[in-house]
């Protein structure tokens, strides 16, 4: 309990500290090429995947874009901070603008609402989401993605409407520390306290929220 009123009263200082971040700079209409030659498969034109494996970009936040971009790139000899063999690929060869270009042009696409599918499941979800999971020490999911889900500029992604089997993919990848690219070991701590079946609910839960 005390750790969750600890993050509850990190977040004004969290939303001035993004107010206070430049803003976004990315030329979407020079994206345009490499959205159609090389991200259009995976993620649709638009942004809005209709591949439930392969995340909806559309209205995601440019900062959360470019970083995941980045961090699918190796650099310096060094491992990506997020592996992943098919984006690895994708990124090789973009440069930082093509990457800040592309977080542009995503950020810019009207997102797509999503649909939750079970009603036990996004019961559980929401509970997990709005409230918590106290016993566990597990802050409720809006206190940083936000209570519908539109995510905290330059700090925590938009969240809203996205496929639950990707979310449900990347809280396992967190627990199983798979995934490691989060701030602060942030999401690995969150999912590392999740049952399967929490995680579930709030993958569905965050699916239908608009």
């Amino acid at each position: 309990m005390k750790r969750i009123m600890a993050l509850a009263a990190m977040l004004p200082a969290l939303a001035m500290a993004a107010a206070a971040e430049p803003p976004f700079r990315g030329d979407a209409a020079k994206a345009q090429g490499i959205v159609n030659q090389v991200c259009v498969a995976c993620h649709a034109a638009d942004g809005n995947s209709q591949i439930a494996a392969n995340p909806k970009l559309a209205g995601q936040i440019p900062e959360y874009l470019y970083k995941q971009l980045a961090n699918f790139k190796a650099a310096s000899g060094k491992k990506a901070e997020r592996e992943n063999p098919v984006m690895s690929g994708m990124v090789a060869s973009l440069s930082t603008d093509d990457m800040r270009n592309l977080a542009a042009y995503y950020a810019g696409q009207k997102a797509s609402p999503g649909t939750a599918k079970s009603k036990d499941l996004v019961a559980l979800g929401q509970k997990i989401y709005r409230g918590g999971v106290a016993g566990k020490g597990v802050a409720a999911c809006a206190s940083c993605h936000g209570p519908n889900g539109a995510g905290m500029p330059a700090q925590y992604p938009r969240l809203s409407g996205q496929h639950a089997e990707y979310i449900e993919a990347q809280l396992k990848a967190f627990r199983a520390g798979e995934r490691a690219n989060d701030s602060s070991n942030a999401m690995r701590s969150v999912a590392g306290k999740l049952s399967d079946r929490e995680i579930q609910g709030v993958s569905d839960y965050i699916a239908g929220l608009r």
